[in-house]
């Protein structure tokens, strides 16, 4: 998983991020990772309004109710549609530079601090995780982590709302069958590190997560998950649910 707090000197996004706001462009924010060639981030996504978002991201917005936790809000353009509807919406991100950006644009509570944090209080009716937002998780063996933390942030009757990709299509033969082997790690286990002009990001580990395995922990930890939508790039959008 990523360090409590990025240092601003190690924040390649939030410098992106900053830069957007400030001047309404942003240079290249390029991204790395030892599973595929080097990609750049479209910056101007992360400022993009209701009508821009992607269908699952709208639905997400749609349904989310009650006191809403965005985790990894980033500029804040999804806590700013759900204050606009009349929501009560906390954002928190572990970037010092989004945050201020957050609070420039109008996040009326963006808070600089780590969904795993002890720190992080409250009890919230919908935990927003968008835009791969099970990424956080890391690895798969932090599921469980990230369950006990669920538990302790969501109130009675809550939800998690998460959207993911399954990146199966990057491990499948010609017959659409798995080409790993036992011993591989998860395939959705991803590592990435980012650039922005001379900041250089940490490298951090990354999690893509397919429907019928984030079921399968979520109901060993207690929880129910239900496919609520899927997109067209083997995206889907999952609500999750306490059984207990």
């Amino acid at each position: 998983m990523r360090p409590p707090i990025l240092p601003r000197e190690k924040d390649p996004m939030g410098a992106a991020i900053e830069d957007y706001h400030r001047r309404g462009c942003a240079d290249e924010l390029a991204i790395y990772s030892t599973m595929f060639d080097k990609d750049i981030f479209p910056v101007e996504t992360l400022f993009r309004g209701y009508d821009e978002m992607p269908a699952l991201e709208r639905i997400a917005l749609e349904r989310a109710a009650g006191q809403v936790l965005d985790v990894g809000a980033g500029s804040g353009c999804h806590t700013l549609e759900l204050q606009r509807r009349g929501l009560a919406c906390t954002a928190i991100d572990i970037s010092p530079r989004s945050v201020e950006v957050m609070r420039a644009r109008g996040v009326e509570r963006a808070e600089l601090i780590n969904f795993f944090d002890p720190a992080l209080q409250g009890r919230y009716d919908t935990l927003l995780f968008l835009m791969n937002g099970s990424g956080i998780v890391g690895r798969l063996a932090n599921l469980s982590l990230f369950f006990r933390r669920v538990r302790e942030l969501l109130a009675p009757g809550g939800q998690v709302l998460m959207d993911s990709s399954d990146l199966r299509f990057l491990v499948e033969d010609e017959e659409g069958n798995l080409d790993i082997a036992p011993e591989d790690p998860y395939y959705g286990e991803i590592d990435f590190q980012m650039a922005y002009g001379e900041i250089l990001g940490d490298s951090f580990d990354w999690l893509y997560i397919d429907f019928d395995t984030l079921h399968f922990y979520a109901q060993k930890a207690g929880f129910q998950a239900e496919l609520i939508a899927e997109g067209e790039h083997f995206d889907f959008l999952a609500r999750i649910t306490d059984k207990m």
